[in-house]
């Protein structure tokens, strides 16, 4: 087990790619914190990996509020007395093509996916210095590094989050702290296979692995980054996109 007695601490974790994250890293021995706005998903969630043998840790929290974020990892380390891992799950679309797009719509997005990885990135940051270790992980996606028609809010909080993840990294790494992004491609997520199936099919062509990617996919890549099997990398985007942008 790759991550035993490894606190981690997985934002958006109560469904989608988040869920098959938290199920990746306690399959490896973690202890794990998910966080999410829904209450409600929470407890499901909740009760899905008590069913399954696992005491998961939870809080509802709203990555914006960056009061709250101070809370839940203060709770976090009261608890268990340090925070080894974050992944910056958590993120929204509210897609619109730009002529479409109004002010609300773009703050919106930006708020959650930009700056919530910024509270959480900023709070867990000053734990893992004082701690003298820790691995950040934030979900960028390889929108954020081509573009993507009717999703400048969403693509420019993805390439915020690369250049994030890279200065970050520089500034952390002398201090014991390793900073990497994830760039998921098309992933069959539960907002993915509602898509009209001539869409899912295009994308599929257009993908030399043959098929969309897996939640699963993309939680194997964080449990990878954060382990000491990946001691050597930071300040890096790893794609896991099926080829997609080739």
């Amino acid at each position: 087990m790759i991550m035993k007695n490894k606190v981690v601490l997985i934002t958006g974790g109560a469904a989608g790619i988040g869920k098959a994250t938290v199920d990746a890293f306690l399959a490896e021995g973690a202890t794990v914190w998910i966080w999410d706005v829904n209450p409600e998903a929470i407890d499901s969630a909740v009760i899905y990996w008590k069913s399954a043998g696992f005491a998961v840790r939870s809080a509802v929290v709203d990555v914006t509020d960056y009061t709250a974020v101070e809370a839940g990892i203060k709770h976090i380390i009261d608890s268990d007395k340090t925070l080894d891992v974050l992944v910056n799950n958590a993120g929204i679309t509210m897609d619109r093509s730009l002529l479409k797009m109004d002010p609300a719509t773009w703050q919106k997005v930006i708020d959650v996916n930009l700056t919530g990885v910024f509270n959480c990135c900023r709070v867990a940051a000053e734990v893992m210095v004082a701690q003298k270790s820790g691995v950040i992980l934030n979900a960028s996606s390889v929108v954020g590094l081509y573009g993507n028609f009717g999703q400048t809010n969403y693509v420019a909080t993805k390439a915020g989050v690369i250049g994030m993840t890279k200065t970050m990294a520089r500034e952390l790494g002398r201090k014991g702290i390793r900073v990497n992004a994830v760039a998921p491609g098309f992933i069959a997520t539960e907002m993915v296979q509602k898509m009209p199936q001539e869409v899912i099919d295009g994308m599929i062509s257009k993908t030399p692995a043959g098929r969309m990617g897996t939640p699963e996919d993309i939680a194997n890549a964080y449990v990878f980054l954060a382990s000491d099997k990946a001691s050597f990398i930071t300040g890096t985007v790893i794609s896991v996109d099926g080829g997609i942008t080739i």
